[in-house]
């Protein structure tokens, strides 16, 4: 529990920076979507404002936050852990990859590197798959 209880605010760091990047893509994407001509055209016809959100903005906005919170994620994941890490005292993979390329570590250097590059490739991997689940319209062949 103590474990737990000092883990916290580092964590809490790390998702906060995280919930910066997927805000800033959602407070630009939302506004946009809302200017095309498809929600004049559906506000026209006559639909009540909640169904033109949900069914048409949110919809269509979701896609570049889809697209682009898997790919941020890592990044900003491992990235501000070194930062976090050294400032909470902490071990872990953002310092270990920093002390390697220090010391010329070169086995270490390149599993972590192999680790982070699997991470990303697995997260785009998702992007994709969530991609096709929120618009069936879009077809990887």
């Amino acid at each position: 529990m103590d474990y737990l209880w000092h883990i916290t605010l580092p964590v809490t760091a790390m998702v906060v920076g995280s919930f910066a990047v997927t805000t800033m893509l959602t407070k630009n994407s939302f506004p946009e979507e809302i200017r095309k001509q498809y929600v004049l055209t559906a506000r026209a016809k006559g639909l009540d404002e909640r169904r033109v959100l949900w069914k048409h903005v949110f919809r269509n906005a979701l896609m570049p936050i889809i697209a682009g919170f898997p790919a941020a994620f890592p990044g900003a994941f491992f990235t501000g852990s070194l930062l976090i890490e050294t400032l909470f005292s902490l071990d872990g993979l953002g310092l270990l990859s920093f002390d390697s390329v220090i010391r010329r570590d070169y086995p270490v250097v390149l599993g972590t590197l192999y680790l982070f590059t699997l991470i990303g490739l697995l997260t785009k991997l998702m992007s994709d798959l969530m991609y096709v689940w929120v618009d069936p319209r879009v077809k990887f062949d």
